[in-house]
């Protein structure tokens, strides 16, 4: 299989909201699995379903010795703090400190279209909020303009 094309900002489907998931068929697991392949092909550690150009609410991400594929993943739980430099395969050669929770809980749809949360911290925490940016149009750069 090859890889899908990663969307480059400043694409408009990476500014904007993404529509939820109503329910896990082959379709979306199909979508999983590309995601997953497509993001490990470019080395990367997460990827959001508008980043493959789809305006839906689908995450993978790789880290800590954990794969997760959810849809329409939201964070119901934050604690601690931590300041990282995160880059983003959409916008390449650009990276950002931003200041993010360091352990969340992260409720959606797994695979096989179960309830799920997800506990997570260290840089898989991270890694699910940047992800999930991205089903809100929200990009690192969008911190930086804060600063």
């Amino acid at each position: 299989m090859p890889p899908l094309e990663i969307k480059k900002y400043p694409d408009n489907v990476l500014l904007k909201k993404c529509e939820a998931v109503k329910g896990i068929t082959e379709r979306e697991r199909k979508i999983f699995d590309e995601m997953l392949f497509t993001m490990r092909h470019f080395c990367g550690i997460g990827l959001a379903a508008p980043q493959i150009g789809i305006s839906r609410k689908m995450i993978v991400a790789e880290a800590e010795e954990r794969i997760i594929k959810l849809a329409n993943p939201e964070v119901i739980d934050i604690r601690g703090s931590c300041n990282m430099t995160e880059g983003c395969l959409s916008i390449p050669g650009v990276t950002v400190g931003i200041e993010r929770p360091d352990r969340v809980v992260v409720s959606g749809l797994n695979e096989k279209g179960e309830a799920v949360e997800v506990k997570a911290n260290g840089i898989l925490a991270r890694v699910l909020q940047h992800e999930i940016d991205h089903l809100r149009g929200k990009l690192i750069i969008d911190y930086r303009r804060r600063e």
